[in-house]
């Protein structure tokens, strides 16, 4: 399954981390635009400079890591698409030219259903389509969540459960899910 991922997946960094890891255990095939990448690294700029230049080449690892990820088209087939929040037509026009199966997006309401199967897209809620991943290959998913775990409690000074973890990037129900395979 192709996925265009939407800036808003790609950036916050838990959120990132699970659906990247899950693509690199070749649960699905990730793609995104040039555009798409450059949101993801000014919103991070919003924190800092450092921060910019910090996503700025999290993206080049990630160009390097996916290099058939980025879905580039003619800036012009935009106009044939509509979207109620226009800034969003571009996240669109990448999924089609990319030959995407869906849009993953926390941005329900911008990417209505309807105008997205038209297209012969569907739009994927994170926390849904994460736990349904987790269903269909519980061990790559699970090992993806562990690891995720692993590094937030490196890098955190206190201690994350994986319900807490995931509770906070916006993926509860993946979250609990996982601590019930675990039991």
């Amino acid at each position: 399954m192709r996925v265009m991922i939407d800036a808003c997946v790609l950036y916050p960094t838990v959120m990132r981390e699970v659906f990247l890891g899950c693509a690199s255990a070749g649960v699905f095939e990730p793609r995104w635009s040039e555009r798409i990448l450059e949101e993801w690294a000014r919103a991070a700029g919003k924190l800092g400079a450092d921060q910019e230049v910090w996503a700025r080449g999290e993206i080049a690892a990630l160009k390097a890591q996916f290099p058939q990820g980025e879905v580039r088209y003619d800036l012009a087939i935009e106009r044939h698409y509509w979207l109620p929040d226009p800034a969003d037509i571009h996240v669109l026009t990448a999924a089609v030219a990319g030959s995407c199966d869906a849009i993953l997006t926390m941005n329900a309401k911008d990417f209505p259903k309807n105008i997205l199967g038209d297209e012969g897209l569907l739009r994927l809620d994170p926390d849904g389509f994460a736990r349904d991943l987790l269903q269909d290959w519980p061990e790559p998913m699970t090992a993806v969540a562990n690891s995720v775990l692993r590094e937030a409690n490196r890098l955190s000074e206190m201690p994350w459960t994986m319900r807490a973890l995931m509770k906070k990037a916006r993926l509860p129900r993946f979250g609990k899910a996982l601590v019930a395979k675990s039991l």
